[in-house]
């Protein structure tokens, strides 16, 4: 899991929060309202919106996933990589009683499998 989470507003222009998360080298993004998990901005929602010729003007809340799945932050690895398996998903966001603690990607389950423990980027 990625502990802190990379966080947009779901009124910011899609440009805007695709170039953040370019920037941040990130493949996902929480979107919150306050405190509270409104959704998830993937690189697969970009892409689509690209593909779909979204208007120019679309921002975060426009293209999201709306009340995304979640694993808690006690739940095993096994948990969430069969919630990612049946749900077809390659990000999701990590609870502690309704607050957003991290993110866990499918690359990070692969590095568990692997037994990979340098830092992330290296």
């Amino acid at each position: 899991m990625t502990r802190g989470v990379f966080a947009v507003e779901r009124g910011l222009g899609l440009r805007e929060a695709a170039r953040r998360m370019v920037e941040r080298g990130v493949g996902a993004a929480i979107v919150l309202d306050g405190e509270r998990l409104v959704g998830i901005l993937t690189e697969r929602d970009v892409l689509l919106a690209v593909a779909s010729d979204r208007d120019q003007s679309a921002v975060v809340e426009d293209c999201m996933t709306r009340h995304p799945e979640t694993v808690e932050s006690s739940d095993t690895t096994d948990q969430a990589a069969a919630l990612m398996i049946h749900g077809g998903f390659r990000h999701l966001p990590v609870v502690d009683r309704d607050r957003v603690v991290g993110i866990v990607s499918i690359r990070d389950l692969m590095r568990v499998t692997l037994g990979d423990t340098s830092p992330r980027g290296a």
